[in-house]
Formats: C-alpha cells, sequence, structure tokens
C-alpha cells in the first residue's frame, strides 16, 4: 500500500555526504577502503569461529552473531552510496529506500539486544564459572540469538510501513546518505508529531531494556572482580569486559542521539556525522575490538594460515 501510495510521486533524492565535501574522490576511496576493512574482518572472523572447534564457545557464538549484523549493517548503506556517487546520480527508488529501511531498522535493533545478550553471557562466566556450561548451552545460546533476531524484524516491520505511508509532498531531497527514519520523515508534508512521540517510547524501550540488562550485569561482574583474589584473573576478566563496554558505549550512545534527543538538537550535517560513525566504522572497529586482539582469535588464524607450524 505505501509503495503504491508514494510511487507517484517519483524516487527519492540522497544528498548525501559527498555533497559535504570539496573532495568527493578522495572520499569515495576512503569509505570503499573503510567497506573492504570491514567486509574482510568479520567475514575472516565468522570463518574462524566456524572452522576452528577452539572457538565453538557461547562468547564466539554470539561474536559470530555480531560480525554477521556488521558485515549486513554496511552492505546495506555503503554500496548503494558509493554506487550513486561513481554514477554521478543520487536516486534511490521508493521500494529501495524502504528496503534499506527496514533492514538498517532490522539489524540496528537485534545489535542492540545482542550486546545485552553478549553481556549476560559475561555475566554467566564470571559470577557463575561452575554452572557455566549448563546456563549457556547450545540451546540457550540459539534461543537468545533468536529472541535478537526477532525483536529486530519486529522493530523494521512496526516501524517501516507506518513511515513510508505518510505523504512526502515538501520535497523528495533526503538530506542523508541512507533512508533513516527521522531523515525520511522531515520531508513528509503532514503532522508526524503523534508518531514521532510513538517512535521515541519505542526506542526508549529498545534501548532501556537491554541497558538495563548490560548495567545489572556489569554491577555483578565488576563485584565479582573486586572479590577476586587473583590479580591474573581480575586483568582477563577485566580485559574480557572492557571491550564489550566500549562497543556498547559507542553504539548506544549514537543511537540515543539519533532516537531520543529533541529535533532542535539535531542537523543533517551532525545526523549524518553520527550515522557515518556508527554504521560505517562501527563495523570495522567491532572485529578489531572484540576479537582481533584476542589470543585464542589470533591463535586460531596463525593455525588456519600455516604460521608457526614445524617444518618437515
Amino acid at each position: 500500500m505505501w509503495l503504491a501510495n508514494q510511487t507517484v510521486g517519483g524516487d527519492f533524492s540522497l544528498l548525501g555526504i559527498f555533497s559535504q565535501t570539496s573532495h568527493p574522490g578522495l572520499l569515495c576511496l576512503l569509505i570503499f577502503g573503510i567497506f573492504l576493512i570491514a567486509v574482510s574482518g568479520n567475514v575472516i572472523l565468522i570463518l574462524l569461529i566456524h572452522i576452528d572447534s577452539s572457538l565453538h564457545t557461547p562468547m564466539y557464538f554470539f561474536i559470530n552473531q555480531l560480525s554477521l549484523i556488521d558485515l549486513m549493517y554496511i552492505s546495506v548503506t555503503v554500496p548503494k552510496m558509493l554506487v550513486n556517487q561513481l554514477a554521478k546520480v543520487r536516486t534511490i527508488s521508493v521500494l529501495g529506500c524502504g528496503t534499506q529501511m527496514y533492514f538498517y531498522l532490522l539489524l540496528g535493533g537485534s545489535e542492540y539486544c545482542l550486546l545485552a545478550a553478549m553481556a549476560y553471557d559475561r555475566y554467566v562466566a564470571i559470577c557463575h564459572p561452575l554452572r557455566y556450561s549448563v546456563l549457556m548451552n547450545h540451546k540457550v545460546c540459539l534461543l537468545l540469538a533468536s529472541c535478537c533476531w526477532l525483536v529486530g524484524s519486529l522493530d523494521g516491520f512496526m516501524l517501516t510501513p507506518i513511515t513510508m505511508t505518510f505523504p512526502f509532498c515538501r520535497s523528495h531531497e533526503i538530506q542523508h546518505f541512507f533512508c533513516e527514519v527521522p531523515a525520511v520523515l522531515k520531508l513528509s508534508c503532514s503532522d508526524t508529531s503523534l508518531y514521532e512521540i510513538f517512535m521515541y517510547v519505542c526506542c526508549v524501550l529498545m534501548l532501556l531494556i537491554p541497558v538495563t540488562v548490560i548495567s545489572g550485569s556489569y554491577y555483578f561482574i565488576l563485584l565479582t572482580i573486586h572479590r577476586m583474589n587473583s590479580a591474573q584473573g581480575q586483568k582477563k576478566a577485566f580485559t574480557t569486559c572492557s571491550s564489550h563496554i566500549m562497543v556498547v558505549s559507542v553504539f548506544y550512545g549514537a543511537a540515543m542521539y539519533n532516537y531520543m534527543l529533541p529535533s532542535s538538537y539535531h542537523t543533517p550535517e551532525k545526523d549524518m556525522m553520527v550515522s557515518f560513525f556508527y554504521t560505517i566504522f562501527t563495523p570495522v572497529l567491532n572485529p578489531i575490538i572484540y576479537s582481533f586482539r584476542n589470543k585464542d582469535v589470533t591463535g586460531a588464524l596463525k593455525k588456519m594460515l600455516g604460521v608457526g607450524k614445524a617444518p618437515y
């Protein structure tokens, strides 16, 4: 229905970040390089986790899911942006815009929940190590991951059709490099205030519940670390948790800015920079922060490449 409703008005135009710089070719090359690094890093990490049996643990199961989300996340926005720049066009069809919006919401919502599941996994591993294999067995991990994807799907199915049903009669020029909900809503000539309140409440719930789980998990983790007698155990636990806290801070901070701050705090330039950071840079940072500085992962990578093997 929304597709038929908007097709009459023609395609959308993504003004993007290239219009904000005097060196679009250099920026295009930089983004392409970041895209290749993100795709390579996450694909290698996914392959390592599947190939190496020593990484078949709940922690790496969730890291595998995170890498899959990041791989899809950056693929939803960057290829279209680069193709438009190279072809010297800015258009995106109504169907393409709706599809991009849906997958962006799906993956974002899934990642919010997945980060909470990962915090819970660390809580069980550090606070209840003797019961870890029982509390975090394969069925529990699959159930938690499925719930994360389900919540993300509901977010996309709920917000995308409503957003795309509004009439866009002011302009079809989106002041963004992809079809993000707040940027698309600015084009509507109808009153969207009630929907914005509804979206705000949804976002608060989507963020509040995972943040509560993460905060509670790390409260008990810090208590347990403080009571540890082993300095080496404290260091290992803190190193594992600090990586997760870093990713959570970056991802949730950007999400709160985009969806929870009043519109008076937003400008198209700020919105694009924040979105650029957590949709393009975060998929690059996650494999580095989480895994490639981890001895288990580097050991698995060396094993796969045959580095360090004794000669025959």
